[in-house]
C-alpha cells in the first residue's frame, strides 16, 4: 500500500507496526517512543481500552452519588456535576479519578510538572464532556483534551 494511502486507510495501528512511520516523519514505534516513555509496564502510555472502561467506572460512581442526593427521582444531570466535581477534584489533587485508580491509570503533564493543577483539570473535564476531542487522538494516544491541557494518561502498575 502506497504511504499516502496506509497513513488512512490502515487505520492507527498501520503507525504502531514495527518499522512503521507514524506519519510525523520521527519513525516512532510504539505509544510515547517520541516523548521518552517506554513501550510497556509503569509509565508507558495507558491503551484505549483501559480509558474507556475507566471513565464507564467514574459514569457509574458519578450517578450513583447523585442518585443519593436526588432519592427516590433519578439523578438525570446532576450525575454529570458530580462527575465533573470528581473528575476535577480527584485530578488535580491526586493525579487520577477512582476509575483509573481502579485501572492503573495517571494523569500526568507532558512538562514533567508534579502536579495537573485545578485550571489544567478543569480545561480537559470540559472538553471530555464535548465528546469529540475525547475520541480523536494521535498516535501517542493522546486526545484533542489531552492536548489542550497538555497531559497524557500513563500507567502507574
Amino acid at each position: 500500500m502506497s504511504k499516502w494511502t496506509g497513513s488512512w486507510l490502515s487505520g492507527p495501528r498501520s503507525a504502531l507496526e514495527p518499522g512503521a512511520d507514524s506519519g510525523d516523519g520521527t519513525g516512532q514505534r510504539w505509544r510515547g517512543e517520541r516523548l521518552g516513555l517506554p513501550k510497556s509496564g509503569q509509565g508507558s502510555v495507558a491503551s484505549t481500552g483501559r480509558r474507556a472502561v475507566a471513565i464507564l467506572v467514574d459514569f457509574a460512581l458519578s450517578a450513583g452519588v447523585a442518585g443519593l442526593f436526588t432519592m427516590p427521582d433519578l439523578p438525570r444531570n446532576w450525575s454529570l456535576a458530580a462527575w465533573f466535581a470528581i473528575t476535577v477534584i480527584a485530578v488535580a489533587s491526586f493525579g487520577f479519578t477512582p476509575g483509573h485508580a481502579l485501572f492503573g491509570l495517571r494523569v500526568v503533564r507532558v512538562d514533567g510538572t508534579e502536579n495537573v493543577g485545578v485550571l489544567r483539570t478543569a480545561l480537559r473535564t470540559v472538553l471530555i464532556f464535548l465528546v469529540i476531542p475525547a475520541v480523536i487522538w494521535d498516535a501517542d494516544n493522546r486526545a484533542l483534551h489531552d492536548k489542550a491541557a497538555g497531559t497524557i494518561v500513563l500507567r502507574s502498575r
